[in-house]
């Protein structure tokens, strides 16, 4: 009966920390991050294609003139799970680009769905020229390279949860959080803007404001958490384009493995039946 009792004042104390804990700081010093709620999070989560086409949106007329994403071809964009644009729009899009090709005595051609979305800037030195020294990152897979510090119990909880939407809470809290001006005693760089998450100045000023991206869903609010919540969703789906093949193979493992475990347990029933024990 103390164990019971042991296992219980344990598991009460982890459920009381995991509770009193709703938010994570940034790990830099910065304001406490508020987790979003995703339509891909959690073991049966998928992916809200209306929610990624607004992301492209928002990627391609405001993200696209500094950030690339070099390991994503057109022709994903029109792939099962993704934004699932027609294979038209896909081409149409990608007409609007040119590829330089050195194969070709013009040197360039215009691209195709199989090319991959393309630099905006030729080279790393044009690039930190254009963004105050700063070079900006691919945004391939970024959703993956970030994620929010978590300690323990919080840390257990999401392998409970199948957490694994940080990188997505971390994109989204980075481009909500920027302020006017830093707080008494916080000093920034020359050209940078404080953001209260980074908790520090950052050299890219705030890319996002109200009613600068409009959306041809009318209910859908233009607001700038709108559009960080959209393109966040939008970068998680590049860094991750099979999430929903993989947990539907995930999903068809441990049903046959439930099975496989029940029979053998059946079997071992069936040949030690007439065994005394």
């Amino acid at each position: 009966m103390n164990i019971k009792k042991n296992i219980f004042a344990v598991f009460a104390v982890i459920t009381m920390a995991i509770s009193a804990a709703p938010a994570l700081s940034a790990g830099g010093g910065g304001k406490h991050a508020e987790l979003q709620k995703w339509s891909f999070g959690g073991v049966f989560g998928t992916y809200d294609t209306n929610q990624l086409q607004r992301g492209f949106q928002v990627f391609y007329e405001v993200c696209s003139s500094c950030h690339g994403a070099k390991l994503i071809s057109f022709r994903n964009f029109a792939e099962a799970g993704g934004p699932e644009f027609s294979k038209d729009q896909v081409k149409a899009l990608a007409a609007e680009y040119t590829i330089l090709d050195a194969e070709l005595e013009e040197g360039e051609r215009t691209a195709t769905p199989a090319d991959r979305w393309p630099s905006p800037f030729e080279t790393e030195l044009e690039a930190r020229e254009a963004n105050n020294g700063a070079f900006p990152p691919d945004f391939s897979v970024l959703a993956k390279a970030r994620n929010l510090p978590k300690k323990f119990p919080m840390n257990f909880y999401d392998m409970a949860t199948a957490y694994q939407e940080g990188g997505a809470d971390y994109i989204y809290n980075l481009l909500v959080s920027y302020e006017d001006e830093p707080p008494h005693g916080v000093e920034i760089g020359d050209g940078q803007s404080y953001n209260a998450f980074f908790g520090g100045g950052l050299s890219m000023m705030s890319p996002l404001m109200e009613e600068l991206v409009e959306y041809e869903d009318t209910t859908i609010p233009l607001t700038v958490e709108q559009y960080a919540k959209d393109v966040s969703a939008f970068m998680y789906w590049m860094a991750d384009p099979h999430l929903v093949q993989r947990k539907t193979i995930g999903l068809k493992v441990l049903i046959f493995l439930s099975i496989l475990a029940l029979l053998m347990y059946l079997v071992k029933r069936k040949i030690w039946a007439g065994v005394k024990h």
